[in-house]
């Protein structure tokens, strides 16, 4: 009795054992609600997940509302995220369902992620599913502010001289008249010859208009000045290429990646956040969503075939670059987007809204400088700055702009 009594009292604290286990790993994994982290989770889906998945809506992968409830548990989403070939070659249904509705198409593996980057992905990908989904709207993405493209400089400074100029030689001529009418009336006093008066008096005809020193002098001047900044124009033109949108090989529209499905510019242009380039996105980057999407509605057969053509034949995509800045000019991508904080559209427009690219900005050493006398320093977060802030503010009540830690010293940008 007593054997039995101990028996079942084992296996009643084994079931409670367990029971608590699995109580504390599930209350361990629950998804979090900190805003923190569903902001941090929030960064890490827009750089990651977007190009292929919307909380809301099936784009090339499934939606993610609720995924954390219609999977078989929290740790399967992390081995599936980590690695989904594996998940997939071991068998399991709910994987190889996925696999299977989505034509055979494999997530890409993201072995890097910690488990905790993934909860913050889910805990953004919750409240986002909390929220539930937004209001379509037929309004196109709205350009950012301050990208409106500029004026030449040079031509502003041209007009405003060419217009002093032409109002000096009205006053001079005001004079000229002013002289010439006083000096007639002291002539008029005197007594004259024939030949004096015909001088002092001459007879006006269109013919001695045209013939006349004033007029040829009012002529040359004006067309001088009109020649000269037509020439200073094309001086400082030389080199600058705002508005060039050369056509591509493949009509690639980023009015609808960017714009249209949203896809972060970091997802394609990889070297953005580490390096000088941005770099070209190559064609595996293509081809992780067009492995699946092999015909399109706006951008046709024939430019996604290129595409896949050239995934198969191994054969780089020869894309014409828009953006160059002469080799004497250093500039460095990672610095201005990933320590900076600098948004692309600041300097290359509303690249959303682009069918073809266009370079929107005049990229001069003058547009450079101009930008770093009027932005401020990004130092939040930063304790690098924590020490030039203190220092600015003893002789400044201004923000701290980028020319005030040596934004316009020559060999930033030239060595």
């Amino acid at each position: 009795m007593i054997k039995h009594f101990t028996s079942s009292a084992c296996k009643f604290f084994t079931l409670v054992l367990v029971f608590a286990l699995i109580s504390f790993t599930n209350y361990a994994q629950e998804i979090s609600k900190d805003p923190a982290a569903i902001s941090a989770g929030q960064a890490l889906f827009n750089a990651n997940c977007k190009a292929c998945h919307r909380v809301h809506q099936k784009l090339v992968g499934p939606a993610l509302a609720g995924v954390y409830d219609r999977t078989p548990s929290i740790d399967w989403i992390k081995s599936f995220v980590k690695n989904s070939s594996a998940v997939i070659a071991s068998g399991e249904p709910y994987a190889v369902k996925l696999y299977n509705d989505y034509n055979k198409t494999q997530m890409t593996a993201f072995s890097a992620f910690k488990d905790e980057e993934i909860m913050n992905i889910l805990a953004y990908v919750k409240a986002e599913t909390d929220k539930g989904p937004e209001p379509t709207t037929n309004a196109g993405p709205t350009p950012p502010t301050g990208t409106t493209p500029q004026d030449g400089l040079p031509s502003s400074y041209l007009n405003v001289i060419l217009i002093g100029m032409v109002v000096i030689l009205i006053l001079l001529l005001v004079v000229l008249g002013f002289l010439v009418s006083a000096l007639k009336r002291f002539l008029d006093q005197k007594t004259l010859s024939e030949e004096e008066a015909d001088v002092v008096n001459p007879t006006v005809t269109t013919g001695s208009i045209f013939k006349s020193r004033g007029f040829v002098f009012v002529v040359v001047f004006v067309t001088a000045a009109l020649g000269f900044k037509a020439v200073i124009n094309g001086l400082y033109s030389v080199g600058v290429q705002q508005g060039y949108a050369p056509k591509q090989p493949i009509a690639f529209s980023h009015k609808i990646h960017a714009g249209q499905y949203e896809i972060d510019c970091k997802y394609c242009h990889v070297g953005v956040m580490k390096g000088k380039s941005a770099t070209i996105p190559s064609v595996n980057i293509c081809m992780n969503c067009h492995n699946q999407i092999k015909s399109g509605t706006l951008t046709g057969d024939t430019e996604i075939g290129k595409i896949v053509k050239a995934y198969e034949t191994s054969k780089p995509i020869e894309w014409v670059r828009i953006h160059n800045l002469p080799d004497l000019a250093y500039f460095n991508h990672s610095q201005h987007v990933n320590v900076a904080g600098v948004e692309c559209q600041t300097c290359h427009g509303p690249i959303e809204t682009m069918d073809v690219v266009r370079q929107h900005s005049l990229l001069t050493m003058g547009w450079c400088i101009d930008c770093h006398r009027k932005t401020d320093v990004n130092t939040k977060g930063n304790a690098y700055y924590d020490n030039l802030v203190e220092i600015h503010n003893q002789s400044k009540k201004t923000p701290m702009k980028v020319e005030d830690i040596g934004g316009l010293e020559c060999s930033k940008c030239h060595y």
